[in-house]
């Protein structure tokens, strides 16, 4: 069966989608970009956004009953492949091995036009 994940230490949901679904023992989480869980933006550079979303990550993944150890795919949107080093400096603080899949890819705009957005799929405890 199908449910939806909603958590207040995430930014909500603006439209018709959850902040995360499961099925089964499996979570999908939509992408978070880099709003406070208020709905305010992160202003600052790659390093300051990605921090932030990935803290929205682990906030919604809680709320799913699972965390950042038992995700197995992530896909990094980027709004310039040349912050990619930044990026992945955060995300290794994040991350440890066996790390995750992974998929990176330079869009040519996010919502709100923020530089980077993530989402990812885990298994539950």
């Amino acid at each position: 069966m199908k449910d939806s994940v909603t958590t207040p230490d995430a930014p909500a949901a603006i439209g018709p989608y959850s902040q995360a679904t499961t099925f089964g023992n499996l979570v999908v989480t939509s992408g978070q970009i880099p709003l406070r869980p208020d709905g305010t933006l992160v202003e600052g550079g790659i390093e300051a956004q990605t921090r932030q979303v990935l803290d929205n990550l682990v906030a919604v993944l809680g709320a799913a009953g699972t965390d950042l150890e038992r995700v197995v795919k992530t896909t990094v949107f980027l709004a310039d492949m040349n912050e990619f080093a930044a990026m992945n400096a955060v995300y290794a603080e994040y991350f440890q091995p066996p790390y995750p899949a992974r998929s990176t890819v330079q869009v040519a705009r996010l919502p709100r036009d923020v530089r980077v957005e993530i989402e990812v799929i885990a298994e539950r405890h």
